[in-house]
């Protein structure tokens, strides 16, 4: 798979305007609309786009708690256990890992209270043998891309 500085400017496009159609892209990056097409069909089909969602504030939607846990657990179990972590809502994503522990999840929940219940759902899950939780006081860096893209889109290599 190739990846160039057009396909990092086409996704820097999109990045700051989801909503841009193909021929507006196509107009501000100064190439054709086929062209344009083309790239976004090709960064799919190569699993690099994966979707244009929204993005959103957790916590206006009420679920103002950010954690992240560690979770150890039974030798072999990971694919049940991811599973079963996918099945409860407030679990926003499982990352199998190396270290101190297997999986590194990260959850949301409206209160202290609430975030009690999502670890007790947690712990529930078989295959779980111990968890370590830590609360987000604050987020100073967002999950990003751009910074990736702006060197790509410059001709930078690391």
């Amino acid at each position: 798979m190739t990846f160039d500085a057009l396909d990092a400017r086409l996704l820097l496009l999109l990045t700051d305007a989801p909503r841009l159609g193909v021929l507006e892209c196509a107009r501000r990056l100064g190439v054709a609309r086929g062209t344009v097409q083309a790239r976004l069909d090709r960064l799919s089909a190569d699993g690099v786009l994966t979707g244009f969602p929204p993005e959103l504030r957790l916590d206006a939607l009420g679920y103002g708690l950010t954690a992240f846990a560690v979770l150890e657990i039974a030798q072999g179990r990971r694919g049940e256990v991811a599973e079963e972590l996918a099945a409860i809502d407030e679990v926003c994503e499982v990352h199998a890992t190396t270290g101190q522990g297997d999986l590194f999840v990260r959850m949301v929940a409206r209160s202290n209270d609430d975030l009690q219940r999502v670890i007790d759902e947690v712990v529930g899950v078989p295959g779980v043998r111990r968890t370590s939780t830590s609360i987000a006081l604050s987020t100073p860096v967002a999950p990003r891309v751009r910074p990736l893209l702006e060197r790509i889109a410059r001709g930078d290599r690391p």
